[in-house]
C-alpha cells in the first residue's frame, strides 16, 4: 500500500521513523531513504543500530533548494535516481522515501521513474514531505497531513539537536 505523510507541521519523517521500527521489529526488511538531507541527523544513529533496515543517502548536504547551483541540481538528481533504482530493484517489504514530494516538486529526480516505481511497487511504500503531487494523492492508500498550529521557530528558536533534527 502506498502511505503519504504531508502537511506544513512537525513530524513527517518521526511519523515514517516509527512505521519504518515498527515494520523493522515485525521482522520486515525495511529500507529508508533521504532524498534532500545530507546532514547527520540523531535519528540515523538510532536507526542504525536496528536489524533489518538499510538506509541509503546522497554523501552530501546540498542544502535548501534555493541555494543550490544548477552543479548540485544535477548532481543530486542523479544521486536521487540511483537511490530510487537501488531500493525499488532490492529486496525490501518497506521503503520510505523522506523528503520525496520535495525532490519531485524541484525536478530533482527523474519524475516518469518515480511515478512507474512507486505506483507499480510491490512493497509497502511511505513518501514524506509537503504538497504531494496528484499521482501519489489518487493512487494512496493512507494519506495523513500533519497540521502546524504552532512552532518554535515562530519565536525564533533555532532547531535542536535531538528534537528536531
Amino acid at each position: 500500500m502506498l502511505h503519504i505523510y504531508c502537511g506544513n507541521g512537525k513530524g513527517k519523517t518521526t511519523a515514517a521513523i516509527g512505521l519504518c521500527v515498527r515494520a523493522a521489529g515485525a521482522g520486515m526488511k525495511v529500507a529508508f531513504v533521504q532524498l534532500m538531507k545530507g546532514n547527520e541527523t540523531s535519528e540515523l544513529a538510532s536507526l542504525r543500530s536496528v536489524p533489518n533496515i538499510e538506509i541509503s543517502r546522497c554523501n552530501r548536504d546540498y542544502g535548501f533548494f534555493k541555494n543550490m547551483t544548477a552543479a548540485d541540481k544535477a548532481e543530486i538528481t542523479a544521486c536521487h535516481n540511483k537511490l530510487l533504482n537501488g531500493v525499488f530493484f532490492g529486496e525490501f517489504d518497506v521503503i520510505i522515501l523522506d523528503e520525496f514530494c520535495a525532490a519531485y516538486n524541484h525536478d530533482l529526480l527523474d519524475r516518469t521513474l518515480a511515478e512507474k516505481l512507486i505506483l507499480s511497487a510491490s512493497a509497502e511504500v511511505v513518501l514524506t514531505g509537503r504538497d504531494p503531487a496528484e499521482p501519489f494523492l489518487n493512487a494512496a492508500d493512507y494519506i495523513s497531513e500533519i497540521h502546524c498550529e504552532k512552532h518554535p521557530y515562530e519565536k525564533g528558536i533555532a532547531a535542536r539537536r535531538g528534537i528536531e533534527f
